[in-house]
């Protein structure tokens, strides 16, 4: 049976046709063997700067060396000008990654043929460099265009996001609807993932407004970021509700993101209900699948659905399990005290342990004060990384609890003497669109004493109920400020949730706060910290102090 790009030659024979474009599309057909680079030697035309970028992308993914060299011979044999920007688009998909210093090379050349600055070639640099997480060269880049199209501002805000510059990609994605350039489903998307790594729910909301205005709320890669937000953002009833509109166009992608948002709340019978329903569909779970099935129950502390899971990856769908899903394991073990036998399974399943699995299990340690064991797997994490801040907190963490203050001493120290400095922890809210950010002890905030005001306010109320606190460095953590600031932000809205993202693990003086205020001020209040969310109703939390 003849292929496609077979008939379509034998057809451009009989008509004989000299048109470029019929040539470049059997090509295309040929999809890289051995005929599309005869036809292309064997043009009744000289070859043009469409033929080299058609010969070249035709070969990329087949044979890349083959690729290359016809790159080469382009270079060699004829001139410059036949390297166009789609050319140049095309090798920096195939190489760039894995070789970054070609990418800089054709950077280099693109601007000898002075085509850098042009929107194809430029959009194509602008992803390179973002890929290699140099998002301050992606921007210089852009902002040395003069002309920036839809496809220009796509690749600088799904960039930016990508290399945790949400503010920055938010910031370009509003100068690109100043600048009155239409959006596409790349940037939507790009700007969706920046307001789901903030947690920003009012910003999600926006965004989705402009979903529904720009006509895109029906297009499957906006409407899986769009589940990926409001699901990151603490509300799973909405995602769930965008995820409903796309049940016909709904993917893998989209059913994993809408099951992730539920374990990241520890809601293993949602999630368990999803699978099924996943399944039913006719999609075949993949290890993203798995781990966010694995996460639900983990952050439940279900050490046997967990393990049952694990094995069912395997044994029932086919799916190796991987060193991210082992953790899962360790960690549920973790939560619920079984440190010994995390440890072993930490020695002996089939990967060797990594710092996740390793700083799985110290969080562990901490929260059950098992001093011997933190020691060991503190050792452990600092052999591999001395530089990791979070080791020496948490290691120092252990030997307070358990008053062996020279220990903890001598933690601080060796991290001083090594040059290590703790990661700061930021906590921030979300007020009418705007982000606020707080650190411990900050005096910055145009509104700081009305917000020391509300902790001082706080701190009367939840003594009335036994909570009482010595520390008065703990009242100015910043995740107290922000709670404060969103009480005060939002008081006439009776009812509304106040929601605090922090960078780190929130701390356990700090998590029955937040338990206490929840039941004075009768809110609810969600907080993200970097292991999951943590919902706060009338004096408890949905993570039932697992995290």
């Amino acid at each position: 049976m003849r292929s496609p790009g077979a008939i379509a030659h034998a057809r451009l024979v009989v008509s004989g046709s000299t048109n470029p474009s019929d040539y470049h599309h059997v090509i295309t057909l040929y999809s890289g063997d051995s005929s599309s680079l005869l036809l292309f030697r064997r043009l009744p035309f000289p070859p043009k700067p469409a033929s080299w970028t058609t010969v070249i992308s035709a070969h990329s993914r087949r044979s890349p060396p083959l690729s290359l060299s016809l790159f080469l011979s382009l270079l060699r044999r004829g001139p410059l000008s036949l390297l166009s920007q789609g050319t140049l688009s095309c090798l920096l998909k195939t190489f760039a990654l894995s070789n970054p210093s070609f990418g800089a090379q054709l950077h280099s050349l693109s601007l000898k043929l002075s085509i850098s600055s042009q929107p194809f070639a430029g959009s194509a640099l602008i992803n390179f460099y973002s890929q290699h997480g140099l998002s301050g060269d992606a921007l210089k880049l852009f902002d040395e265009m003069p002309d920036r199209d839809a496809v220009c501002y796509s690749a600088v805000v799904v960039g930016l996001a990508k290399n945790r510059r949400p503010t920055c990609s938010l910031s370009y994605f509003n100068l690109m609807l100043a600048e009155g350039v239409p959006s596409t489903m790349y940037s939507i998307s790009g700007v969706l993932s920046a307001a789901a790594y903030l947690a920003g729910l009012e910003l999600a909301e926006m965004i989705h407004a402009h979903v529904v205005v720009t006509g895109f709320e029906g297009n499957f890669v906006v409407g899986t970021a769009l589940v990926d937000a409001y699901g990151k953002a603490g509300m799973v009833s909405d995602a769930r509700r965008v995820f409903e509109c796309l049940s016909r166009e709904a993917n893998k992608v989209t059913w994993n993101a809408l099951i992730s948002a539920y374990a990241q709340h520890g809601d293993f019978v949602e999630v368990g209900k999803l699978f099924e329903g996943m399944v039913a569909g006719g999609f075949v779970p993949d290890g993203l699948t798995f781990l966010a099935v694995l996460t639900a129950f983990s952050n439940a502390g279900m050490v046997g659905e967990t393990e049952r899971w694990l094995g069912l990856m395997g044994s029932r769908y086919g799916v190796e399990p991987g060193i991210e899903h082992y953790t899962c394991l360790v960690g549920a073990m973790a939560r619920v005290g079984k440190l010994a036998e995390a440890e072993k399974l930490a020695l002996e399943m089939p990967f060797e342990a990594d710092a996740a699995v390793w700083r799985t299990l110290l969080t562990g340690c901490v929260v059950y004060r098992d001093v011997e064991l933190g020691r060991r797997v503190g050792q452990r994490l600092l052999e591999r990384n001395p530089q990791d801040d979070s080791t020496y907190v948490m290691l120092a963490n252990i030997y307070s609890a358990a008053g062996r203050k020279n220990e903890m001493a001598g933690v601080w120290t060796l991290m001083r003497d090594r040059g290590v400095r703790k990661e700061r922890g930021r906590s921030w809210i979300e007020v009418r669109g705007e982000v606020h950010v707080f650190i411990a002890g900050d005096r910055n905030h145009e509104r700081i004493v009305e917000i020391y005001e509300k902790v001082r306010e706080l701190r009367e109320e939840v003594a009335k109920l036994g909570y009482e606190e010595e520390d008065e460095a703990i009242w100015s953590h910043g995740e107290r400020l922000a709670l404060a600031f969103g009480l005060i932000s939002s008081s006439a809205m009776e009812g509304k949730v106040v929601r605090v993202v922090k960078n780190l693990r929130i701390c356990k003086r700090c998590h029955d706060f937040f338990k206490i205020v929840s039941r004075v001020v009768g809110r609810e209040i969600v907080v993200r910290d970097v292991n999951r969310y943590h919902r706060f109703v009338n004096g408890g939390c949905t993570c039932r102090d697992y995290w």
